[in-house]
């Protein structure tokens, strides 16, 4: 019996190993034989591979017009494992080389020698063209090198570098995080460059050639046919009109501060300016300029159009109303006085201009009065319709308030968006105490003061959104891209929801009318807005001088032409520049009738603003 058993035993056992084996020799088949795809991978060292860089996608403005374009450039690359002896000191005279820097590198290549193995890898970026010639004259005597064709970019209109961004090359750090790029590899690394990468950098090709026992490249691999060709990079359509953002570049140098126009009806920005900001042509040279832009004490790299948290100033008075006629505390009939202020306590006192008194809505938004909207705040937090206390009062302003985009970032496709800042109860109760603030310990924030921040494109969308009347469109940058499979939109429908404020849309022409008043009232009427007019585009706006504690006031205007079916919103914020209407409001006006007419009507207003140079006026550390 035993026997038998152990002769079942024997007879599993084999059949075991049998089936093992057979299963073993079927999978040495398939890896050596039928895969040749994976055969190549695995034996990469009999191969060389020639990488083949894609061309970059290239930007356009809504328009059709070429911004950003590539260009010809030329890399000298190294194999190490190919190298053998050659003239250190005639490579370092052809390429104008430091011997010492050689010797570095090839050390780095021998330390890192495993890891690399029989990769190529890039040895001398941007090679000049004299360069080149030199070195094809005398290629042989350099083995283990060749020179890689490449694109560079290539900035075709001088306009947008802040927004355009640049492209460098990997950094091991990167490496370290994005595995699929590779050393030598070059990569967004600020504005539209980074955001829309994976669109705009393509798909690497390569091709093969076999190598001989002496490790000598000889033909192509199977007469090419494991060749890959490299996949060109989308091509970006902006929402951008490139005439005026270089015409706001314009307006805006020797200023520091921001300018943004909004298409209202789709949220697409026209123009986005941050100034100072990069000139053009250092932008198509990062690596030599980089210290120097960086060392700036006016920060060009830093975009104040979304990174700058300011405080809104009197434009914000237009949401301090709003809430005010939502929640039924005033109409647009309510008069307050104001006696050259408000008068917070019996030794302090929320100053005002000079203007007639009392007024009602429109026209307190029309003389920007500060004293109407501390009334309108102060009967918003002790409004007792709804039985809440002063503190569930603020929270419900905080909630309306952030119905219009203030408080939290917009959800821009632009790189570095910040929110800005609104306070909260806990805010108060740390400054104050717990439950020991009033509706007059923080009136300050009834006109844009205090603790509130915005940033130049919360303002923007604030005007875009009265445009509207109630609503916006989060703005952003690209229209749609173009590839091998057409003009197709983006993955991008956040873009085309509209966002609803909590105020009804009947309250709105009440805003829109002050706002018309402001800018087109007659002399003498008040209108705090009168440089920004401009006969036939109907342009409303809002005047806003923001207290400033590094400095003079900073000048703040929005607006937006025509009052009916308006086409174009814009922001303008200049640092230190004084009251809105003096600098702001005619600059954001000529940006206005430069896109609506294509022309400028007043002359001597833009070589005001042009020849203005108010960056003196702006404190920052001089080295």
């Amino acid at each position: 019996m035993s026997s038998d058993i152990g002769r079942y035993k024997k007879s599993v056992l084999i059949t075991g190993v049998a089936v093992a084996g057979l299963i073993l020799a079927i999978k040495m088949f398939t890896l050596q034989v039928l895969d040749t795809e994976y055969k190549i991978s695995a034996e990469n060292n009999a191969y060389k591979y020639s990488m083949l860089y894609p061309v970059r996608g290239a930007i356009f403005d809504r328009n059709g017009i070429l911004l950003v374009g590539n260009k010809n450039e030329y890399d000298l690359m190294v194999t190490p494992m190919d190298v053998t002896e050659f003239d250190t000191l005639d490579l370092c005279r052809i390429f104008d080389l430091d011997i010492e820097n050689v010797k570095e590198k090839f050390e780095r290549f021998r330390k890192e020698r495993k890891k690399i193995g029989f990769q190529t890898v890039p040895f001398l970026n941007h090679i000049t063209p004299e360069q080149y010639g030199l070195y094809i004259e005398q290629e042989y005597r350099f083995p283990g090198f060749n020179i890689v064709s490449k694109t560079a970019r290539e900035y075709l209109f001088n306009t947008g570098a802040n927004l355009w961004g640049y492209v460098n090359e990997t950094s091991p750090e990167f490496l370290k995080k994005n595995p699929e790029y590779q050393m030598g590899d070059y990569v967004g690394a600020t504005g539209i460059e980074k955001a829309y990468e994976k669109y705009l950098r393509g798909e690497k090709g390569y091709n093969i050639y076999l190598r001989d026992v002496h490790n000598r490249v000889r033909a192509p691999l199977a007469d090419g046919a494991w060749d890959k060709d490299a996949v060109p990079g989308a091509n970006l359509v902006t929402t951008i009109d490139g005439y005026l953002q270089q015409y706001g570049e314009l307006l805006m140098h020797n200023k520091v501060g921001s300018a943004i126009a909004i298409e209202p009806s789709t949220g697409e920005v026209l123009a986005i300016v941050s100034s100072p900001g990069i000139d053009i042509d250092k932008l198509a040279n990062i690596g030599k300029y980089y210290n120097e832009i960086i060392k700036d004490p006016y920060k060009p790299m830093f975009n104040r159009a979304v990174m700058s948290a300011y405080p809104p100033g009197s434009v914000f008075k237009i949401v301090t109303g709003l809430v005010a006629l939502q929640d039924g505390v005033i109409t647009p009939e309510t008069r307050f006085p104001c006696h050259m202020g408000y008068s917070i306590s019996s030794t302090q006192k929320l100053g005002c201009h000079a203007h007639p008194s009392p007024l009602d809505f429109s026209s307190a938004i029309m003389m920007s009065c500060n004293a109407y909207f501390c009334y309108a705040l102060k009967a918003i937090l002790e409004n007792k319709n709804y039985n809440r206390e002063i503190y569930r009062n603020f929270d419900h302003w905080r909630e309306m308030v952030e119905s219009f985009g203030f408080g939290h970032s917009l959800g821009t496709d632009i790189p570095n968006e910040l929110g800005g800042n609104l306070p909260t109860s806990r805010t108060y109760d740390k400054i104050h105490g717990k439950n020991k603030w009033r509706a007059n310990s923080i009136i300050s924030i009834a006109i844009g003061q205090g603790e509130i921040g915005a940033t130049p494109m919360h303002l923007a969308n604030l005007a875009a959104t009265i445009a509207n009347g109630g609503y916006y469109y989060t703005p952003h940058l690209i229209k749609y891209i173009k590839d091998g499979e057409g003009e197709r939109p983006l993955d991008n429908s956040r873009f085309g929801v509209r966002h609803y404020t909590k105020v009804e849309q009947r309250w709105f022409p009440y805003i829109v009318d002050g706002m018309y008043r402001a800018v087109n009232s007659l002399p003498g009427e008040g209108g705090t807005a009168r440089a920004a007019a401009v006969p036939g585009l109907e342009i409303c706006g809002k005047t806003g001088t923001a207290q400033n504690p590094h400095g003079k006031d900073n000048s703040v205007f929005i607006c937006f032409a025509p009052r009916e079916n308006p086409k174009i919103a814009v922001a303008v914020y200049i640092e230190n520049a004084g009251f809105g209407g003096t600098w702001a409001a005619p600059l954001a006006s000529l940006m206005v009738e430069k896109y609506l007419t294509g022309q400028i009507s007043r002359p001597e207003l833009e070589s005001h603003i042009l020849e203005a140079n108010l960056i003196e006026n702006v404190p920052v550390k001089r080295r």
